[in-house]
């Protein structure tokens, strides 16, 4: 198929709102972009596009269930809903977009999502993997910060500011802050898939990362078995590509060229 540069998959009974940058999956190696867990496709803001520019791929960016335009997610998400978004979903939105060959980009969830799929799919069509503040594990600072956004989204107007970008604001941040807070969830680790990842994985990490420390790089160095490089970002916390963007597109678009080279000559 062609895709429009924006647009809606239908997958199975969830239209999946998405944008197309650049040459088109049949053309060009591709970036997969998967957003965070209060994310969508239009706040990586002008990220994709200044990717695009940077390494000449496509780029696909879309929003999960639950999230900007697409179909609202039914609640509550079950504790598992990355590994269902990395190993049933994910395989469908590839396979409609035509995917040939690329690497998969992920923030926060979305770089979960992304090291789920790598190690669990075996996809020979994968180049690489991009981890942007990646969970493997769940960590007390986490259930902190994801605590206070709760407070925060009673009683700021955190709750009017994330509307802008969410059909059903309630939907998505309900479905993401109600799994990370379950008390089951504690137990989350998906570690074992690393040492299934068989591609090169960058993690790109800020140091102030309010949500996550330094041992979920160390999990994955003790882990993969993969070439894994690691690049800790100064003056940044979660959100580096939005924070630090200039640092941030100067790391991912080195590491996506120098493993382009070895595939595509």
């Amino acid at each position: 198929m062609t895709l429009s540069p924006s647009g809606f998959l239908r997958i199975g009974d969830r239209d999946l709102e998405y944008r197309m940058i650049g040459p088109q999956p049949s053309e060009a190696p591709t970036i997969v972009m998967l957003h965070e867990g209060l994310g969508a496709a239009a706040l990586w803001g002008d990220f994709p596009q200044s990717l695009q520019a940077a390494t000449g791929m496509g780029v696909f960016v879309y929003s999960r269930s639950g999230y900007g335009a697409s179909t609202p997610a039914a609640l509550p998400r079950p504790l598992d809903y990355m590994s269902r978004e990395a190993l049933d979903v994910l395989p469908a939105v590839l396979k409609a977009i035509g995917f040939r060959r690329g690497v998969l980009l992920g923030h926060s969830d979305g770089a979960s999502i992304a090291a789920i799929y790598a190690g669990g799919s075996g996809d020979h069509r994968l180049r690489g993997v991009v981890l942007i503040a990646p969970h493997f594990i769940v960590e007390d600072v986490s259930v902190a910060s994801i605590a206070e956004i709760r407070t925060a989204y009673k009683t700021t107007d955190l709750r009017t500011k994330l509307a802008r970008w969410h059909r059903d604001v309630d939907n998505a941040f309900y479905g993401w802050n109600d799994a990370w807070l379950d008390p089951a969830f504690r137990r989350w680790d998906i570690s074992d898939y690393l040492a299934y990842i068989r591609v090169p994985i960058a993690i790109l990490q800020g140091e102030a990362d309010q949500y996550g420390t330094s041992r979920q790089v160390e999990i994955a160095q003790e882990e993969c078995y993969c070439p894994v490089d690691v690049t800790l970002i100064p003056q940044s916390g979660h959100s580096p590509h939005r924070e630090t963007p200039e640092l941030t597109l100067a790391a991912v678009s080195d590491f996506i060229r120098r493993i382009l080279i070895v595939h595509e000559g």
